[in-house]
């Protein structure tokens, strides 16, 4: 039977390989009808050609393992299949709807095709043709394709194609995720992302504000890096600007010896408040900081010194955050495109785009009221021009397919103005490359306000993770786990716990809307929340522990056992474990990681409706001796928790053997 799932790359190889088949039996044949072309060109060119065709059978087979490997993500295939189905029903009408979603309830069948009401709507408008959605439906399934995934197909009220699975299908999708673990599904050519997200402030403290950036960046990349993308995290770090003037001059005046002593600065943010207290309050140390501004960005060597000074003692700051929530990201801040800045001015310039609006040198463009200032009329540059350079710098020499920023929603009509400058001038088609803001709200206090200290003041991060730390060790011992965890496994379950529930909060809510930090709600092991997810899976990893099966044993039984799903809650179970590839190609798309910690709560308590319902392990109730072991539960079991496991790895999430 055709399978839909296969991809055109196989077909396409799959017929060259048969063309060069004919042809080599071709030249082996000259010899039989006594044609006479030169022997050794002969022999030359069925040697090329039995090249061609070894190299290109390993290639598919190659080509092949992997997509065996990989998890097959079902929706699209449905979509293939009824693709096929609509374009054979009605193979004149252009781009029709394909509209396939799981179903909500089990009486409708597994997953809908709902085209059947789109398609009528438009036979109407384009060819004033009344056909009802019914008659549609009926039309597209009698075109559905020979398929592995289909059982059977209804039609049900004006026109929904309701879609059964075939149990055998589903079992073995199932076995494959046991046997080559959690497999994204191929993405085809391999794209470069670059991801800027964190971006503080050098010589201010990271505050709550820069807690959502570097989550949700974090998080972006570690999905597209598990999707086989090639991702470039970047922190686009404040290292440079007028500033560092004040932060310069006050440093020669409290530390005078700095070029020979390292001056021990203790609080970054003290120093940066006196400086700026000076600068507005000493006219003559003002005039100072601005000729130290001069002589950073003339690269004189003691003010370079300086100035690394003052950005290592803030790196290591930021670098305390970066280790507790289990960050990776590159420093490239405003400095890194400081030398490339006059070149941009230039280029739009050249290119005409460029007013002078009272000294300054301006660039509107089409569709934004703000122009952009790429020179301040006393020759400096702003971050409009450090972004373009920025943005330029990503796109033709990083050769970034897909550039996702993650910054606060203020910065919305800033970023589409500069991407939109960045289209306008030529440096990428939209068509082609995808350039994203994954803008987000901010966090609130329990007051609904911005989340501020009891004084007003902005609160510090360090300081919430280890308010975090210091919450989730009373939890715990609140449970009593510090009498049944050892020293080691209780350390290790804090961790996991405050870390956890503050990035799942913060992940778990819609991106784009603001959100609420409450300690309180996030450590609730009840509900949509990390404490509740991580103990579900721990308990889940210790049901073949319990049962005295290892790993060993579980990947044997994998090879060999077929999953029974006719319970109906290992059916729903094993259905919702393979709708994980579907989950987060529809995150690739729309950015918003939400979408996981649903799904990752749904199947946690889609397990615990299977597991209170179907015996995993059964034991003699009198002595408490383990009866029988049913094998394939204990497979679903470990598929749910290897799924997890990976949800929780894209989420940035370490759970504990033991909680």
């Amino acid at each position: 039977s055709r399978n839909y799932c296969v991809t055109a790359q196989f077909a396409f190889q799959e017929n060259e390989i048969k063309l060069l088949t004919a042809e080599i039996e071709r030249l082996k044949n000259f010899g039989c009808l006594g044609v006479s072309p030169s022997l050794e060109g002969l022999r030359d060119e069925n040697a090329k050609l039995k090249y061609r065709l070894n190299f290109l059978k390993k290639s598919l087979q190659e080509e092949r393992s992997k997509s065996v490997k990989s998890m097959i993500n079902i929706n699209s295939c449905l979509q293939e299949v009824f693709g096929a189905a609509i374009q054979a029903a009605y193979p004149d009408l252009e781009n029709p709807p394909l509209v396939v979603t799981p179903s909500q309830q089990p009486k409708f069948g597994d997953y809908q095709c709902n085209s059947a009401m789109g398609i009528s709507q438009i036979l109407l408008k384009t060819r004033e043709q009344k056909v009802i959605p019914r008659e549609i439906a009926e039309k597209i399934t009698k075109n559905i394709p020979a398929n592995e995934c289909i059982d059977k197909v209804e039609i049900a009220g004006p026109g929904f194609i309701n879609v059964h699975l075939r149990k055998d299908f589903v079992s073995k999708q199932l076995s494959s995720l046991l046997i080559n673990g959690v497999q994204p599904p191929a993405i085809g050519k391999r794209k470069k992302v670059v991801v800027d997200f964190s971006s503080p402030n050098i010589a201010k403290e990271m505050h709550v504000g820069h807690l959502r950036s570097t989550i949700i960046g974090e998080s972006m990349s570690r999905l597209f890096e598990f999707a086989g993308y090639d991702v470039l995290r970047l922190n686009h770090l404040g290292d440079w600007g007028t500033q560092f003037g004040m932060l310069i001059a006050h440093l020669q005046d409290k530390f005078p010896d700095y070029l020979t002593v390292s001056p021990p600065i203790g609080d970054l943010q003290a120093f940066y408040k006196e400086s700026k207290r000076r600068f507005d309050t000493e006219e003559e140390f003002k005039k100072r900081a601005y000729q130290c501004v001069v002589l950073l960005q003339s690269k004189n060597p003691d003010f370079i010194k300086a100035w690394n000074l003052i950005c290592d003692v803030s790196r290591r700051e930021f670098q305390k955050i970066y280790n507790c929530l289990d960050i990776t990201i590159i420093e490239r801040g405003e400095s890194f495109y400081h030398e490339m800045m006059k070149d941009i001015v230039k280029e739009f310039e050249d290119k005409g785009f460029v007013q002078v609006d009272d000294g300054r040198k301006v660039v509107f463009v089409p569709g934004f009221p703000v122009p952009l200032t790429i020179m301040k009329s006393d020759g400096g540059y702003t971050y409009d021009t450090s972004d373009l350079a920025a943005l330029k710098h990503r796109l033709c020499e990083e050769k970034g397919d897909i550039l996702i920023y993650v910054v606060d929603s203020g910065q919305s009509v800033h970023l589409q103005t500069v991407f939109a400058a960045g289209q306008m001038i030529g440096w990428y088609d939209p068509k082609v490359t995808r350039v994203a803001h994954a803008a987000f709200g901010v966090v609130l206090g329990e007051d609904k306000k911005k989340f501020k200290t009891r004084s007003g003041d902005t609160v510090r991060l360090i300081d919430l993770l280890e308010e975090g730390l210091k919450r989730a060790m009373d939890k715990l011992k609140d449970k009593e786990r510090d009498k049944v965890l050892t020293p080691e496994e209780l350390k290790a379950a804090q961790t996991s716990v405050a870390f956890g529930c503050i990035k799942y909060a913060d992940l778990s809510h819609n991106r784009l809307n603001d959100y609420v930090f409450s300690f309180d709600k996030m450590l609730d092991d009840r509900g949509n929340t990390a404490a509740y997810l991580l103990y579900a899976f721990t308990r889940i990893r210790a049901i073949a522990r319990l049962a005295n099966i290892d790993e060993q044993m579980l990947r044997k039984a994998a090879r060999e056992e077929v999953l029974v799903l006719d319970h109906e809650k290992e059916w729903k179970l094993g259905k919702c474990i393979l709708r994980f590839p579907e989950i987060l190609q529809k995150i690739l798309e729309d950015l918003l990681l939400h979408t996981l910690c649903d799904y990752l709560y749904e199947l946690a308590t889609t397990f615990t409706e299977f597991y209170d319902s179907c015996y995993c392990v059964e034991k003699d109730r009198q002595t408490g001796q383990i009866v029988k072991v049913n094998m394939w539960r204990l497979l679903l079991c470990e598929a749910t928790a290897t799924v997890m496991a990976k949800g929780f790895d894209i989420l940035g999430i370490k759970p504990v053997q033991r909680m």
